[in-house]
């Protein structure tokens, strides 16, 4: 039975035809999440959907995602997604029978579009995996979102009064790229929740090395969250950090070739100073990541800046300006 009601991200809403607000950047995904009476029974940190979260639930990050009938939701989507979006993507809280809503809404959006869709989940068996592959899911994210098994337990596991462990997620992930491939599975990372750079990247690397692709995110403190008073990262550390992902996941350098000083500070990134400028020149490295098509509009600043993940092309100026950030020369 499919669920009565989702959420929906505002600007998911706005280009569907659920609600009229302004947008500066159009979200290039249809971003969906998942309802619950309660709370997500995970107790993440930095996260307003947390057990112990005193956060507006109709927050994720800093975006607001207001509450539709999942009906007339499908109905936008059969009427404008494929004009307006080159991919869905579902986000998951956890909560008892969360699955069997993923894999109803699933079978729904499969009816009403062709679109690719992605899932955003907790970690799964790998027989719940294998379901949601039969079901049409293209690709899917299991977020470790801390760099080390440390911070991990800190944010999301038993310091924090979580249910997760990091080798409970890393299993999970393993099994998704024997199901899904590799390339085709995703981890979110966040930066700024009291990693290095170098515990960054090595875990980067790690997770390319089995198939999968991080996912970056800036921290963004939430008010209601347990870190609601940690500040964001720096921005210079955070492109560094970006840069480095590009590099690796584009198969143009690997963390062991890259240098970092004694604070775990990135200090070269392994690759010529051709390429180096090719991908500075192009922008591409400070670009949101994610699945293909997916943009994020705004998820982790306002849309005055300073913009950590740019939801579309850079210009010449703003190319410069990054790479000037990080103390590096763009060549014109």
């Amino acid at each position: 039975m499919i669920p009565e009601k989702i959420r929906v991200s505002i600007g998911t809403a706005a280009l569907l035809g659920l609600d009229r607000c302004w947008l500066d950047v159009k979200p290039t995904t249809a971003y969906l999440m998942t309802y619950t009476e309660g709370s997500c029974i995970a107790n993440c940190a930095f996260c307003p959907q947390a057990r112990g979260s005193s956060s507006r639930k109709s927050l994720l990050s800093r975006v607001l995602w207001p509450v539709f009938p999942t009906g007339k939701v499908l109905e936008g989507l059969r009427l404008r997604a494929e004009g307006a979006f080159s991919r869905i993507c579902i986000q998951t809280i956890n909560y008892p029978g969360f699955l069997d809503d993923i894999l109803s809404i699933l079978s729904a959006i499969k009816e009403a579009t062709e679109l690719p869709v992605s899932l955003d989940a907790p970690p799964l068996e790998r027989g719940e995996l294998e379901m949601l592959r039969d079901a049409g899911l293209d690709r899917i994210s299991i977020p470790l979102d801390a760099a080390t098994p440390e911070l991990f337990d800190r944010v999301k596991g038993r310091l924090a009064r979580g249910p997760y462990i990091w080798e409970g997620h890393l299993k999970a992930l393993r099994s998704a790229v024997d199901v899904f491939g590799a390339g085709r599975v995703m981890s979110n990372l966040i930066v700024g929740l009291g990693e290095t750079e170098r515990d960054a990247v090595e875990l980067i690397q790690r997770l390319m090395d089995i198939g999968i692709r991080t996912v970056l995110f800036a921290f963004t403190p939430i008010p209601g969250t347990m870190l609601a008073g940690r500040p964001q990262p720096p921005l210079d550390a955070y492109r560094r950090v970006q840069l480095a992902r590009h590099l690796i996941t584009e198969g143009l350098a690997r963390f062991e070739e890259m240098a970092f000083n004694e604070e775990g500070r990135l200090r070269s990134f392994g690759a010529d100073e051709e390429t180096i400028q090719r991908v500075l020149r192009s922008g591409e490295a400070f670009r949101t990541s994610g699945c293909p098509g997916c943009n994020r509009p705004y998820y982790n600043e306002r849309p005055s800046g300073p913009l950590y993940n740019y939801p579309r092309r850079l210009t010449r100026e703003e190319a410069h300006r990054e790479a000037m950030r990080m103390g590096l020369r763009m060549n014109e």
